[in-house]
Order: C-alpha cells, then sequence, then structure tokens
C-alpha cells in the first residue's frame, strides 16, 4: 500500500487561499482601468500634474503599447503611483470607404515614442528605482536627452501631445489627402488612365469630386478617394 499522503485543503484552508488570490484579482483590476486612463487625456485635465515633469521615452517600433502596459503594470505593483503619474501612447481613429465598405484603423500619432510623467528628486533627476524600472522593460530604447541627461518637455510641446491624445467620442473621421485644385490620375473605374483636376471634397462620404476632359469637354466625375492618386505632374 502507498505511503503517499494527499493534501486535503479545509475550509481554513481555502479561505486562506481565496484570501491570498484575492490581491491578484484587485491588482489585474486596476491595471485595466489604469490602462482605460492612461489611453487618453480628457479636455480640461492638468496639462502636467503638481511636482511633476513629462518626459519622451524612445521604444521599439510597433511595442508602444505593450510597453505602456508593462509600465502600468511594474507601476501597480511597484506601488510607484506617487512617482510615475500618466502614460501615454497617443493615437487616432481614421475611416476609409472602398467599395462602399467602411474599414476604421487605428494609428500611432507618434511612433517610437512613448510620454511619461514623472515626479523627480529635490536635485531634478529621475528616482534611481524609478529610472530601472523603466530602463529593465523589454522594447524601451532610452530617454529623449540633453547631453546624456534626461530632457523634460517644454510646455507648448505638452500641449501638442496631448492635443492629439483628447478622445473623440463621435465616429472616426475620414482624413482625405487630396486637396481642391490638384492634378490627380484615376486609378480604377471607367475613367482609369485619365487625368483631371480636383474640384471639391466630401470627407464625410470619402468621396473626390474631378473635372476630366472626355471629348474635348470638360466633365466633373465622382470617385472614392482610393480610386485617384496624386499626378506626377
Amino acid at each position: 500500500m502507498s505511503t503517499e499522503k494527499l493534501a486535503v485543503k479545509t475550509p481554513a484552508d481555502q479561505s486562506a487561499t481565496t484570501t491570498a488570490e484575492a490581491p491578484h484579482k484587485d491588482v489585474a483590476m486596476t491595471l485595466s482601468e489604469a490602462a482605460e486612463a492612461n489611453a487618453h487625456i480628457k479636455p480640461g485635465d492638468a496639462v502636467t500634474r503638481e511636482g511633476m515633469n513629462w518626459f519622451v521615452l524612445r521604444v521599439a517600433s510597433n511595442k508602444e503599447t505593450s510597453v505602456r502596459d508593462t509600465l502600468l503594470r511594474k507601476v501597480q505593483i511597484e506601488h510607484m503611483s506617487h512617482r510615475v503619474g500618466r502614460i501615454l501612447v497617443p493615437t487616432e481613429k481614421t475611416k476609409t470607404i472602398k467599395g462602399g465598405k467602411q474599414k476604421v484603423t487605428e494609428s500611432k500619432l507618434f511612433p517610437g515614442y512613448v510620454f511619461v510623467e514623472m515626479r523627480l528628486e529635490d536635485d531634478g533627476r529621475i528616482p534611481q528605482d524609478v529610472f530601472f524600472l523603466i530602463k529593465e522593460t523589454s522594447g524601451v530604447g532610452d530617454f529623449v536627452c540633453t547631453k546624456g541627461r534626461p530632457t523634460p518637455m517644454k510646455s507648448y510641446e505638452i500641449e501638442k501631445m496631448q492635443s492629439a491624445s483628447f478622445k473623440i467620442e463621435d465616429q472616426p473621421q475620414i482624413k482625405l489627402v487630396f486637396e481642391k485644385g490638384e492634378p490627380v490620375l484615376i486609378k480604377e473605374g471607367p475613367f482609369a488612365g485619365y487625368e483631371g483636376t480636383v474640384d471639391e471634397l466630401n470627407p464625410e462620404k470619402g468621396l473626390v469630386k474631378v473635372l476630366v476632359t472626355i471629348f474635348g469637354r470638360q466633365a466633373p466625375v465622382e470617385l472614392e478617394e482610393w480610386q485617384i492618386s496624386k499626378s506626377d505632374k
């Protein structure tokens, strides 16, 4: 007969386990809330919180969001929220229309950069534990520096970054890359190969009206943006 003992949890043990596991659940909820809070800045929020400065962090390409989330997790676990404030990766959503179908894409406004709000030491240095917490994070390169020392962002730089971080509650907007009067080449459709001039823009529907010369007469042709390209002329 085997002498191996089976571990049986008593109600007291189970209670203790539940209590021990609870903090992990709380931390996960906190991280989720922190990620949402750090996704955007609301109009009216303080440009810089009292006693803190904004810094620019260079990160690996396409790692901006994962670096932000990892830093948020570390800050929560290490209880450093009093030293590290908001961590931002400004993005924008744009809508394109092709063949009558809409597609929404989200893109980074400052690829390769993460913005970190930190409280400095009295002598103006980044606290050593905060510095190493950030520098030892996978995907992190270095701070934007002056003479080898991390440089706080200037007021106008912060305002520009934050204005780009405002959360837009409305539907994503269509960004048209053409201007009225600009020469274009038609790539798709019955008038493919024709050259024309942009006459009118309709960003809401993603349409561009182009003046094309057909049989010696100028006629307006309405096209979707993806059907035309900038002319080499």
